[in-house]
């Protein structure tokens, strides 16, 4: 093994998918590219990690909600652009040709070229690590899709693409929650 600089060491475990998070202000809607995301157990409990750097936090402090829309690789391009510009002198949803649809529980749109959507309330902003925690209210799955594979980045500027499924359910049984 060789030793690697520690600070790269997030790149082993940058987690995935890279999602979309939509909010809206009241007057406008706006998207962010997050890839640091997490599962909080098999709940519709959710955190992402953001903070005042970016445009989309002061409306999603504010309105306390939002959709995370989980893009597909065919939109990889699309979700570099829309991280790599602000929303604060950009319409990222006409500059990149994303349709925003209505939510059933939250102002904030979801978008319709994505995979999935989940409709969130804030439930939680710890400032001190810049984690805003959040409670699923809705979710969507487009399986009409024939793209489906996610993307997931490393943190250097490369990504890995979802490959081939792995199917341990039945091992897991006694593991996993009634439903799942």
């Amino acid at each position: 093994m060789e030793t690697m600089p520690i600070e790269k060491a997030f790149t082993l475990l940058e987690p995935g998918p890279v999602v979309f998070v939509a909010t809206s202000d009241g007057k406008r809607h706006n998207i962010m590219t997050i890839s640091w995301t997490m599962v909080m157990d098999f709940t519709p409990r959710f955190a992402l990690t953001t903070g005042p750097w970016n445009y989309s936090y002061a409306a999603l402090q504010s309105s306390r909600e939002c959709v995370i829309a989980i893009p597909a690789v065919d939109l990889l391009d699309t979700i570099v652009g829309v991280g790599t510009c602000s929303g604060s002198d950009t319409d990222k949803f006409a500059r990149f040709g994303l349709t925003p649809v209505k939510g059933s529980h939250v102002r904030a749109p979801l978008i319709k070229q994505c995979l999935a959507n989940i409709e969130c309330k804030v439930i939680d902003i710890v400032e001190k690590h810049n984690i805003v925690v959040l409670e699923g209210v809705a979710a969507c799955f487009d399986e009409s899709r024939t793209e489906k594979r996610t993307v997931h980045a490393v943190g250097d500027g490369t990504f890995v693409v979802d490959g081939r499924r792995l199917n341990r359910r039945k091992m897991m049984r006694s593991k996993l929650p009634d439903g799942v």
